[in-house]
Protein backbone atom coordinates (compact mmCIF):
# COMPACT_ATOMS: atom_id res chain seq x y z
CA UNK A 1 0.00 0.00 0.00
CA UNK A 2 1.41 3.37 -1.03
CA UNK A 3 1.26 6.15 1.57
CA UNK A 4 0.85 9.75 0.39
CA UNK A 5 1.41 12.34 3.07
CA UNK A 6 0.89 16.06 3.55
CA UNK A 7 3.38 17.18 6.18
CA UNK A 8 1.81 20.65 6.29
CA UNK A 9 -1.58 19.47 7.55
CA UNK A 10 -0.49 16.12 9.06
CA UNK A 11 -2.79 14.01 6.88
CA UNK A 12 -2.10 10.66 5.21
CA UNK A 13 -3.78 8.79 2.37
CA UNK A 14 -3.25 5.06 1.85
CA UNK A 15 -3.52 4.12 -1.82
CA UNK A 16 -3.64 0.63 -3.30
CA UNK A 17 -4.38 -0.50 -6.81
CA UNK A 18 -5.91 -3.97 -6.56
CA UNK A 19 -5.20 -6.82 -8.99
CA UNK A 20 -8.44 -6.15 -10.88
CA UNK A 21 -7.41 -2.51 -11.39
CA UNK A 22 -9.62 -0.86 -8.74
CA UNK A 23 -7.92 2.08 -6.99
CA UNK A 24 -8.74 2.25 -3.28
CA UNK A 25 -7.84 5.38 -1.29
CA UNK A 26 -8.25 5.39 2.51
CA UNK A 27 -7.81 8.57 4.55
CA UNK A 28 -7.85 7.66 8.26
CA UNK A 29 -9.31 10.24 10.68
CA UNK A 30 -8.68 9.21 14.28
CA UNK A 31 -11.48 9.70 16.82
CA UNK A 32 -14.00 10.72 14.16
CA UNK A 33 -17.49 9.28 14.58
CA UNK A 34 -18.58 9.79 10.98
CA UNK A 35 -17.54 7.40 8.23
CA UNK A 36 -17.84 8.23 4.53
CA UNK A 37 -17.40 6.05 1.46
CA UNK A 38 -17.70 7.04 -2.19
CA UNK A 39 -17.29 4.67 -5.13
CA UNK A 40 -16.93 6.39 -8.47
CA UNK A 41 -16.52 5.45 -12.10
CA UNK A 42 -14.82 7.61 -14.71
CA UNK A 43 -18.00 7.83 -16.79
CA UNK A 44 -19.91 11.08 -17.12
CA UNK A 45 -22.16 12.97 -19.49
CA UNK A 46 -19.31 13.83 -21.90
CA UNK A 47 -18.49 10.15 -22.55
CA UNK A 48 -20.99 9.57 -25.36
CA UNK A 49 -18.70 8.00 -27.96
CA UNK A 50 -16.13 5.28 -27.25
CA UNK A 51 -14.57 2.01 -28.43
CA UNK A 52 -15.35 -1.03 -26.27
CA UNK A 53 -12.05 -2.58 -25.06
CA UNK A 54 -12.79 -6.25 -25.78
CA UNK A 55 -14.80 -6.10 -29.00
CA UNK A 56 -13.21 -2.95 -30.52
CA UNK A 57 -16.78 -1.91 -31.39
CA UNK A 58 -17.30 1.84 -31.73
CA UNK A 59 -20.34 2.90 -29.74
CA UNK A 60 -22.39 6.12 -29.91
CA UNK A 61 -24.79 6.43 -27.00
CA UNK A 62 -27.77 8.76 -26.50
CA UNK A 63 -27.25 11.84 -24.31
CA UNK A 64 -28.02 11.20 -20.64
CA UNK A 65 -26.98 7.53 -20.38
CA UNK A 66 -24.49 7.99 -17.49
CA UNK A 67 -27.20 9.71 -15.41
CA UNK A 68 -29.86 7.15 -16.43
CA UNK A 69 -27.53 4.30 -15.43
CA UNK A 70 -26.94 5.93 -12.03
CA UNK A 71 -30.71 5.97 -11.40
CA UNK A 72 -31.12 2.32 -12.41
CA UNK A 73 -28.29 0.87 -10.30
CA UNK A 74 -30.32 0.88 -7.06
CA UNK A 75 -33.09 -1.41 -8.37
CA UNK A 76 -32.78 -5.09 -7.42
CA UNK A 77 -34.31 -8.21 -9.07
CA UNK A 78 -36.33 -8.96 -5.89
CA UNK A 79 -38.13 -5.61 -6.19
CA UNK A 80 -36.19 -3.83 -3.44
CA UNK A 81 -34.30 -0.56 -3.82
CA UNK A 82 -30.80 -0.35 -2.32
CA UNK A 83 -31.22 3.32 -1.47
CA UNK A 84 -34.24 2.41 0.72
CA UNK A 85 -32.30 -0.50 2.27
CA UNK A 86 -29.44 1.83 3.27
CA UNK A 87 -31.78 4.53 4.58
CA UNK A 88 -33.57 1.92 6.73
CA UNK A 89 -30.22 1.25 8.45
CA UNK A 90 -30.00 4.95 9.37
CA UNK A 91 -27.34 5.48 6.70
CA UNK A 92 -27.37 8.67 4.63
CA UNK A 93 -26.91 7.36 1.07
CA UNK A 94 -26.92 9.06 -2.31
CA UNK A 95 -25.49 9.08 -5.85
CA UNK A 96 -24.73 11.70 -8.48
CA UNK A 97 -23.53 12.16 -12.07
CA UNK A 98 -21.22 14.91 -13.34
CA UNK A 99 -19.60 15.73 -16.67
CA UNK A 100 -16.77 13.26 -16.04
CA UNK A 101 -17.81 10.77 -13.36
CA UNK A 102 -20.65 8.95 -11.60
CA UNK A 103 -20.49 8.26 -7.86
CA UNK A 104 -22.33 6.16 -5.25
CA UNK A 105 -21.84 7.07 -1.62
CA UNK A 106 -22.98 6.93 1.96
CA UNK A 107 -22.17 8.53 5.31
CA UNK A 108 -22.88 6.95 8.70
CA UNK A 109 -21.87 6.80 12.34
CA UNK A 110 -22.87 3.13 12.73
CA UNK A 111 -23.74 0.10 10.54
CA UNK A 112 -20.79 0.80 8.23
CA UNK A 113 -20.21 -2.90 7.53
CA UNK A 114 -23.86 -3.51 6.54
CA UNK A 115 -23.70 -0.37 4.39
CA UNK A 116 -20.52 -1.61 2.71
CA UNK A 117 -22.25 -4.94 1.98
CA UNK A 118 -25.17 -3.20 0.30
CA UNK A 119 -23.08 -0.64 -1.62
CA UNK A 120 -20.70 -3.25 -3.01
CA UNK A 121 -23.59 -5.56 -3.83
CA UNK A 122 -25.75 -3.15 -5.83
CA UNK A 123 -22.88 -1.45 -7.71
CA UNK A 124 -21.66 -4.87 -8.88
CA UNK A 125 -25.09 -6.28 -9.82
CA UNK A 126 -26.86 -4.27 -12.52
CA UNK A 127 -30.45 -5.23 -13.27
CA UNK A 128 -32.01 -3.77 -16.40
CA UNK A 129 -35.20 -4.98 -18.08
CA UNK A 130 -37.37 -3.52 -20.83
CA UNK A 131 -40.03 -2.85 -18.22
CA UNK A 132 -37.91 -1.11 -15.58
CA UNK A 133 -36.05 0.95 -18.21
CA UNK A 134 -39.33 2.21 -19.71
CA UNK A 135 -40.65 3.09 -16.25
CA UNK A 136 -37.49 5.09 -15.48
CA UNK A 137 -37.89 7.15 -18.67
CA UNK A 138 -41.04 8.71 -17.20
CA UNK A 139 -39.29 9.52 -13.90
CA UNK A 140 -36.21 11.04 -15.57
CA UNK A 141 -38.44 12.85 -18.07
CA UNK A 142 -40.00 14.72 -15.14
CA UNK A 143 -36.50 15.55 -13.84
CA UNK A 144 -35.52 16.92 -17.29
CA UNK A 145 -38.62 19.12 -17.33
CA UNK A 146 -37.63 20.45 -13.91
CA UNK A 147 -34.13 21.26 -15.20
CA UNK A 148 -35.64 23.00 -18.24
CA UNK A 149 -37.59 25.25 -15.85
CA UNK A 150 -34.53 25.97 -13.66
CA UNK A 151 -33.05 29.42 -14.47
CA UNK A 152 -29.67 28.59 -12.90
CA UNK A 153 -29.29 25.48 -15.06
CA UNK A 154 -30.36 27.37 -18.20
CA UNK A 155 -27.79 30.05 -17.34
CA UNK A 156 -25.03 27.42 -17.11
CA UNK A 157 -25.98 25.51 -20.28
CA UNK A 158 -26.13 28.78 -22.23
CA UNK A 159 -22.69 29.73 -20.87
CA UNK A 160 -21.30 26.39 -22.09
CA UNK A 161 -22.94 27.01 -25.47
CA UNK A 162 -21.15 30.35 -25.67
CA UNK A 163 -17.85 28.81 -24.64
CA UNK A 164 -17.88 25.67 -26.85
CA UNK A 165 -19.14 24.74 -30.30
CA UNK A 166 -18.89 20.92 -30.33
CA UNK A 167 -17.60 19.98 -26.87
CA UNK A 168 -19.92 17.48 -25.10
CA UNK A 169 -19.84 19.58 -21.91
CA UNK A 170 -22.73 21.41 -23.60
CA UNK A 171 -24.86 18.29 -23.17
CA UNK A 172 -27.39 18.37 -20.36
CA UNK A 173 -26.28 15.70 -17.84
CA UNK A 174 -29.79 14.21 -17.79
CA UNK A 175 -30.11 14.33 -21.60
CA UNK A 176 -33.36 15.30 -23.30
CA UNK A 177 -36.78 13.61 -23.46
CA UNK A 178 -35.92 12.60 -27.03
CA UNK A 179 -32.42 11.25 -26.25
CA UNK A 180 -33.49 9.12 -23.25
CA UNK A 181 -36.30 7.60 -25.35
CA UNK A 182 -33.53 5.75 -27.25
CA UNK A 183 -32.03 4.14 -24.13
CA UNK A 184 -32.47 0.34 -23.93
CA UNK A 185 -31.24 -2.35 -21.51
CA UNK A 186 -28.64 -3.30 -24.16
CA UNK A 187 -27.23 0.27 -24.19
CA UNK A 188 -27.08 0.30 -20.37
CA UNK A 189 -25.34 -3.09 -20.17
CA UNK A 190 -22.79 -2.03 -22.82
CA UNK A 191 -21.96 1.10 -20.82
CA UNK A 192 -21.96 -0.76 -17.50
CA UNK A 193 -19.65 -3.51 -18.78
CA UNK A 194 -17.28 -0.94 -20.27
CA UNK A 195 -17.16 1.82 -17.67
CA UNK A 196 -18.01 -0.01 -14.42
CA UNK A 197 -14.98 -2.26 -14.74
CA UNK A 198 -12.82 -1.96 -11.56
CA UNK A 199 -9.89 -0.61 -13.62
CA UNK A 200 -12.04 2.44 -14.47
CA UNK A 201 -13.21 2.96 -10.88
CA UNK A 202 -11.94 4.55 -7.67
CA UNK A 203 -13.17 3.96 -4.12
CA UNK A 204 -12.39 6.52 -1.41
CA UNK A 205 -13.08 5.94 2.29
CA UNK A 206 -12.56 8.42 5.12
CA UNK A 207 -13.08 7.88 8.84
CA UNK A 208 -11.61 6.10 11.86
CA UNK A 209 -10.28 3.03 10.04
CA UNK A 210 -7.23 0.79 10.09
CA UNK A 211 -6.37 0.93 6.36
CA UNK A 212 -4.95 -2.62 6.12
CA UNK A 213 -8.08 -4.14 7.72
CA UNK A 214 -10.47 -2.11 5.57
CA UNK A 215 -8.67 -3.07 2.34
CA UNK A 216 -9.19 -6.74 3.23
CA UNK A 217 -12.91 -6.15 3.86
CA UNK A 218 -13.22 -4.46 0.45
CA UNK A 219 -11.32 -7.27 -1.33
CA UNK A 220 -13.66 -9.87 0.23
CA UNK A 221 -16.69 -8.21 -1.35
CA UNK A 222 -15.26 -7.68 -4.84
CA UNK A 223 -16.48 -9.95 -7.61
CA UNK A 224 -13.77 -11.49 -9.81
CA UNK A 225 -13.44 -9.61 -13.09
CA UNK A 226 -11.22 -10.28 -16.07
CA UNK A 227 -8.83 -7.51 -16.99
CA UNK A 228 -9.94 -5.33 -19.87
CA UNK A 229 -7.89 -3.02 -22.05
CA UNK A 230 -8.01 0.74 -22.06
CA UNK A 231 -11.31 2.42 -22.94
CA UNK A 232 -10.78 4.63 -25.99
CA UNK A 233 -12.98 7.70 -25.58
CA UNK A 234 -13.66 9.76 -28.69
CA UNK A 235 -14.12 13.50 -28.28
CA UNK A 236 -14.39 16.32 -30.84
CA UNK A 237 -11.15 18.22 -31.61
CA UNK A 238 -10.06 20.87 -29.09
CA UNK A 239 -11.40 24.35 -29.83
CA UNK A 240 -9.09 27.35 -29.50
CA UNK A 241 -11.82 30.01 -29.71
CA UNK A 242 -15.12 30.71 -27.97
CA UNK A 243 -18.30 29.80 -29.86
CA UNK A 244 -20.08 33.13 -29.31
CA UNK A 245 -19.88 36.15 -27.03
CA UNK A 246 -23.38 36.42 -25.52
CA UNK A 247 -26.53 34.42 -24.92
CA UNK A 248 -29.66 35.60 -23.15
CA UNK A 249 -32.91 33.92 -22.10
CA UNK A 250 -36.10 35.02 -20.37
CA UNK A 251 -37.41 32.98 -17.45
CA UNK A 252 -39.27 33.28 -14.15
CA UNK A 253 -36.68 35.31 -12.22
CA UNK A 254 -37.33 38.50 -10.26
CA UNK A 255 -33.87 39.99 -11.01
CA UNK A 256 -31.46 39.09 -13.86
CA UNK A 257 -28.87 36.39 -13.17
CA UNK A 258 -25.57 36.29 -15.02
CA UNK A 259 -22.61 34.01 -15.69
CA UNK A 260 -19.45 35.55 -17.06
CA UNK A 261 -16.81 33.12 -18.28
CA UNK A 262 -13.25 32.96 -19.60
CA UNK A 263 -12.19 29.97 -21.67
CA UNK A 264 -8.81 28.51 -20.70
CA UNK A 265 -7.23 27.71 -24.05
CA UNK A 266 -3.87 26.63 -22.59
CA UNK A 267 -5.18 23.74 -20.49
CA UNK A 268 -1.84 22.09 -19.62
CA UNK A 269 -2.10 18.95 -17.50
CA UNK A 270 1.14 19.45 -15.56
CA UNK A 271 0.15 22.94 -14.40
CA UNK A 272 -3.46 22.36 -13.35
CA UNK A 273 -3.15 22.43 -9.57
CA UNK A 274 -0.85 25.45 -9.46
CA UNK A 275 -3.02 27.32 -11.96
CA UNK A 276 -6.19 26.41 -10.04
CA UNK A 277 -4.73 27.88 -6.83
CA UNK A 278 -3.68 31.06 -8.66
CA UNK A 279 -7.15 31.42 -10.20
CA UNK A 280 -8.88 31.09 -6.84
CA UNK A 281 -6.68 33.90 -5.50
CA UNK A 282 -7.20 36.06 -8.61
CA UNK A 283 -10.98 35.63 -8.68
CA UNK A 284 -11.21 36.63 -5.03
CA UNK A 285 -9.02 39.66 -5.72
CA UNK A 286 -11.13 40.71 -8.73
CA UNK A 287 -14.68 40.34 -7.33
CA UNK A 288 -14.50 38.38 -4.05
CA UNK A 289 -16.15 39.61 -0.85
CA UNK A 290 -13.14 41.67 0.26
CA UNK A 291 -12.45 43.24 -3.18
CA UNK A 292 -12.96 46.94 -3.94
CA UNK A 293 -15.12 46.07 -6.93
CA UNK A 294 -17.52 43.96 -4.86
CA UNK A 295 -17.77 46.71 -2.20
CA UNK A 296 -18.53 49.29 -4.93
CA UNK A 297 -21.18 47.16 -6.65
CA UNK A 298 -22.79 46.17 -3.35
CA UNK A 299 -22.97 49.80 -2.19
CA UNK A 300 -24.56 50.79 -5.51
CA UNK A 301 -27.09 47.95 -5.21
CA UNK A 302 -25.75 46.33 -8.39
CA UNK A 303 -24.71 43.07 -6.71
CA UNK A 304 -27.19 41.59 -4.26
CA UNK A 305 -24.83 38.97 -2.82
CA UNK A 306 -21.29 37.62 -3.14
CA UNK A 307 -20.84 36.09 -6.62
CA UNK A 308 -19.96 32.43 -7.12
CA UNK A 309 -16.38 31.90 -8.40
CA UNK A 310 -15.35 28.65 -10.11
CA UNK A 311 -12.66 27.03 -12.23
CA UNK A 312 -13.89 23.88 -13.98
CA UNK A 313 -11.43 21.66 -15.82
CA UNK A 314 -10.73 18.20 -17.22
CA UNK A 315 -8.65 16.88 -20.12
CA UNK A 316 -11.40 18.05 -22.48
CA UNK A 317 -12.36 21.51 -21.19
CA UNK A 318 -11.29 24.31 -18.85
CA UNK A 319 -12.94 27.62 -17.99
CA UNK A 320 -13.40 30.24 -15.30
CA UNK A 321 -16.94 31.19 -14.23
CA UNK A 322 -18.21 34.19 -12.26
CA UNK A 323 -21.95 34.09 -11.55
CA UNK A 324 -24.42 36.10 -9.52
CA UNK A 325 -27.55 38.25 -9.41
CA UNK A 326 -27.63 41.85 -10.64
CA UNK A 327 -30.15 44.31 -12.03
CA UNK A 328 -27.49 45.29 -14.60
CA UNK A 329 -25.22 42.36 -15.63
CA UNK A 330 -23.60 44.41 -18.41
CA UNK A 331 -22.31 46.90 -15.82
CA UNK A 332 -20.91 44.01 -13.79
CA UNK A 333 -19.16 42.70 -16.92
CA UNK A 334 -17.78 46.16 -17.67
CA UNK A 335 -16.49 46.56 -14.10
CA UNK A 336 -14.82 43.14 -14.07
CA UNK A 337 -13.10 43.71 -17.43
CA UNK A 338 -11.91 47.16 -16.34
CA UNK A 339 -10.55 45.77 -13.03
CA UNK A 340 -8.69 42.99 -14.88
CA UNK A 341 -7.21 45.55 -17.28
CA UNK A 342 -5.95 47.68 -14.39
CA UNK A 343 -4.48 44.63 -12.63
CA UNK A 344 -2.63 43.67 -15.81
CA UNK A 345 -1.28 47.19 -16.30
CA UNK A 346 -0.35 47.95 -12.68
CA UNK A 347 0.48 44.47 -11.39
CA UNK A 348 -1.18 42.87 -8.36
CA UNK A 349 -1.24 44.73 -5.06
CA UNK A 350 1.17 42.80 -2.83
CA UNK A 351 -0.75 43.24 0.44
CA UNK A 352 -4.09 42.32 -1.14
CA UNK A 353 -2.50 39.29 -2.83
CA UNK A 354 -1.01 38.02 0.45
CA UNK A 355 -4.26 38.57 2.37
CA UNK A 356 -6.33 36.64 -0.19
CA UNK A 357 -3.64 33.97 -0.49
CA UNK A 358 -3.89 33.28 3.26
CA UNK A 359 -7.69 33.18 3.05
CA UNK A 360 -7.65 30.63 0.18
CA UNK A 361 -5.11 28.46 2.04
CA UNK A 362 -7.33 28.57 5.12
CA UNK A 363 -10.30 27.43 3.00
CA UNK A 364 -8.27 24.43 1.77
CA UNK A 365 -7.28 23.43 5.32
CA UNK A 366 -10.88 23.70 6.61
CA UNK A 367 -12.02 21.15 3.99
CA UNK A 368 -10.02 18.52 5.89
CA UNK A 369 -12.41 18.84 8.86
CA UNK A 370 -15.16 16.97 6.99
CA UNK A 371 -14.90 13.28 6.05
CA UNK A 372 -17.35 13.90 3.19
CA UNK A 373 -15.41 16.85 1.77
CA UNK A 374 -12.16 14.86 1.93
CA UNK A 375 -13.57 11.78 0.17
CA UNK A 376 -15.34 13.75 -2.57
CA UNK A 377 -12.19 15.83 -3.21
CA UNK A 378 -9.99 12.74 -3.55
CA UNK A 379 -12.42 11.07 -5.96
CA UNK A 380 -12.92 14.14 -8.19
CA UNK A 381 -9.18 14.88 -8.26
CA UNK A 382 -8.28 11.26 -9.09
CA UNK A 383 -10.68 11.33 -12.05
CA UNK A 384 -9.04 14.60 -13.18
CA UNK A 385 -5.60 13.00 -12.73
CA UNK A 386 -4.40 15.40 -10.05
CA UNK A 387 -3.21 14.63 -6.52
CA UNK A 388 -5.38 16.23 -3.82
CA UNK A 389 -2.57 16.96 -1.34
CA UNK A 390 -0.79 18.97 -4.08
CA UNK A 391 -3.21 21.84 -3.41
CA UNK A 392 -1.60 22.11 0.04
CA UNK A 393 1.94 21.10 -0.92
CA UNK A 394 2.21 23.35 -4.01
CA UNK A 395 0.54 26.35 -2.41
CA UNK A 396 3.82 28.11 -1.56
CA UNK A 397 4.94 27.95 -5.21
CA UNK A 398 2.09 30.28 -6.26
CA UNK A 399 3.84 33.63 -6.15
CA UNK A 400 2.48 37.06 -7.08
CA UNK A 401 4.55 36.90 -10.28
CA UNK A 402 3.11 33.50 -11.22
CA UNK A 403 -0.47 34.74 -10.59
CA UNK A 404 0.22 37.79 -12.78
CA UNK A 405 1.22 35.41 -15.59
CA UNK A 406 -2.03 33.45 -15.17
CA UNK A 407 -4.01 36.71 -15.16
CA UNK A 408 -2.53 37.67 -18.54
CA UNK A 409 -2.89 34.23 -20.14
CA UNK A 410 -6.51 33.45 -19.17
CA UNK A 411 -8.39 36.70 -18.62
CA UNK A 412 -8.45 37.82 -22.25
CA UNK A 413 -11.45 39.65 -23.72
CA UNK A 414 -11.43 37.46 -26.85
CA UNK A 415 -11.96 34.40 -24.59
CA UNK A 416 -14.73 36.02 -22.51
CA UNK A 417 -18.45 35.14 -22.68
CA UNK A 418 -21.59 36.33 -20.90
CA UNK A 419 -24.80 34.38 -20.28
CA UNK A 420 -27.81 36.24 -18.84
CA UNK A 421 -31.27 35.11 -17.77
CA UNK A 422 -33.63 38.08 -17.63
CA UNK A 423 -37.11 38.30 -16.07
CA UNK A 424 -39.99 37.63 -18.47
CA UNK A 425 -41.23 40.90 -19.97
CA UNK A 426 -44.99 41.39 -19.53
Amino acid sequence: MKIIESSKIKEKAYVEQLENGLTVIIIPKKNTKKKYIIWGTHFGSIDNRFIMPKTEEEVFIPDGVAHFLEHKMFEQPNGTNSLDTLMALGIDANAYTTNDHTAYLFECTSHFEEGLNELMDYVQHPYFTDENVEKEKGIIGQEINMYDDDPAWKLYINAMNCMYKENPIKIDIAGTIESISKITPDVLYKCYNTFYHPSNMTMVVCGDFVPENLIEEIKKRLLPKENQGEIKRIYPPKEDKINKKYETAQMEVSVPIFMLGFKDIENKKEERVKKHIALEILLNMIIGKSSKLYAKFYKEGLLLSEPSLDYEFSNEYAHVLISGTSKDPKKIEQGILETIKQMKENGLDENHFERIRRKVYGDYVVEYNSVGDIARMFLADTIKEVQTFDYIEQFETVTKEYAEGVLKSIFKEENEILSIVNPIQN
